[in-house]
């Protein structure tokens, strides 16, 4: 079986697992969030070698090189080999999760339900009867 030169830009964000199904990478790439070659595509553009793809997922950023076309969706080792990223985005993606890391917890400070004093004070202040 021969290597195919192209593949749909869905399709071959889920074979590199940057998603967990199509049907998610379709989506993302309607929503703008996939772009190839610095421009917003349909889920049905097909990618080649070389092509440079921006993936927004969630907070973080990927700027990747198509380096293959799979065949089939395989090991996350498989996947790794199918794009180079480049070392700014690499650089720029790990700051941003340790940045993450090292901030606090925002939810840090509360506790549990409120107190019964709690709940006084706050019918104090929305002035609540009852």
């Amino acid at each position: 079986m021969s290597e195919p030169d192209r593949l749909r830009i869905d399709k071959w964000l889920w074979a590199a697992r940057f998603f967990k199904t199509r049907s998610l990478a379709a989506q993302a790439v309607e929503g703008g969030r996939v772009q190839l070659n610095g421009a917003r595509v349909k889920p049905a553009k097909e990618v080649r070698l070389g092509d440079e793809l921006a993936i927004h997922i969630g907070e973080l950023e990927w700027v990747v090189a198509v380096g293959a076309i799979p065949v089939r969706r395989g090991p996350a080792e498989e996947a790794r080999r199918l794009y180079a990223e480049r070392e700014e985005s690499r650089a720029r993606r790990q700051a941003l999760i340790e940045a993450k890391r090292l901030s606090p917890e925002p939810a840090r400070g509360l506790r549990g339900r409120p107190t019964k004093r709690d709940r006084r004070m706050m019918r104090r202040f929305t002035g609540e009867r009852g």
